[in-house]
């Protein structure tokens, strides 16, 4: 089996190849939503196997409710181990310092408990409305700062909905639509202000992708303050978006009260 080692020296020369375009990227997007991505990441063939050996949707968890629609697996060691594999060479210290020089956050961690990681899938009608990421790590004592999320379906176009979409200048102007093109690589800061989502599947097929969080024990902006993932509606969909405000206070609420939540997030990789 290819291991993560082999895999992490692989998508470190690709980065390091393109190292000062991804430097500029970045650094010309940072005032808003930092973000970058690279095409190509890994072999055709390690792709086709990385896809492959995702699981069936069936045996993911499932999350629908007015903010969401999708499927998540994270529980690792009931999966493929080559899909660990794969998840944790994003980890690798050396991968994660290059990231950490192509976007100038210093002393980036990786999350080997893939608290909110691990794999997505998302099929027809999934979908995910603009949100901000929860700020923080599961003990609440680091702020999660970047979004690393890896491509892996074959032949998945701008068409097929299910694409990446920034929100630079707020959930009231239109969004950069980034398309979740196979063997793409994308990192976005996540902050208090890096709205994004994820446009509805429009086709009868599962987008899959390989999901990594870095953390930092500074916030990227200075005026970050702790909150939970914050859901808002789209321009078009105004009843929604007050009933979403309504949530997210319902629910910050809570953690105001209890500081880690009333029970332990499950969305963790318990070993």
């Amino acid at each position: 089996m290819i291991r993560r080692t082999e895999i992490a020296t692989l998508i470190l020369e690709k980065l390091q190849t393109d190292k000062s375009q991804l430097q500029s990227f970045y650094a010309a997007t940072k005032d808003t939503i930092g973000y970058f991505f690279i095409d190509d990441l890994l072999p055709k063939k390690w792709v086709q196997k990385v896809h492959e050996n995702f699981p069936d949707i069936s045996s993911t968890k499932a999350r629908k409710n007015i903010r969401e629609f999708k499927h998540v697996a994270y529980q690792m060691n009931k999966y493929s181990p080559f899909l660990e594999e794969v998840i944790y060479a994003f980890q690798d210290e050396r991968v994660v310092q290059l990231i950490s020089e192509i976007c100038g956050i210093q002393q980036l961690l990786p999350d080997e408990n893939l608290y909110a990681g691990g794999l997505s899938l998302m099929a027809k009608n999934n979908y995910l409305n603009p949100h901000l990421d929860n700020s923080h790590d599961k003990d609440r004592n680091r702020w999660r700062v970047l979004n690393v999320l890896y491509y892996v379906t074959p032949n998945w176009t701008l068409e097929n909905g299910g694409n990446l979409e920034v929100w630079p200048n707020g959930i009231k102007q239109n969004p950069i639509t980034i398309e979740s093109k196979c063997n793409r690589l994308v990192i976005m800061a996540t902050h208090q202000q890096s709205w994004h989502s994820v446009s509805k599947v429009l086709i009868d097929d599962v987008r899959c992708c390989v999901s990594n969080y870095y953390f930092s024990k500074q916030p990227l902006l200075e005026n970050d303050q702790f909150h939970i993932t914050t859901f808002r509606g789209r321009p078009s969909q105004l009843v929604r978006d007050v009933l979403l405000q309504f949530d997210n206070s319902m629910r910050g609420l809570v953690r105001k009260i209890f500081k880690k939540g009333i029970r332990e997030n499950p969305h963790q990789y318990k070993k």
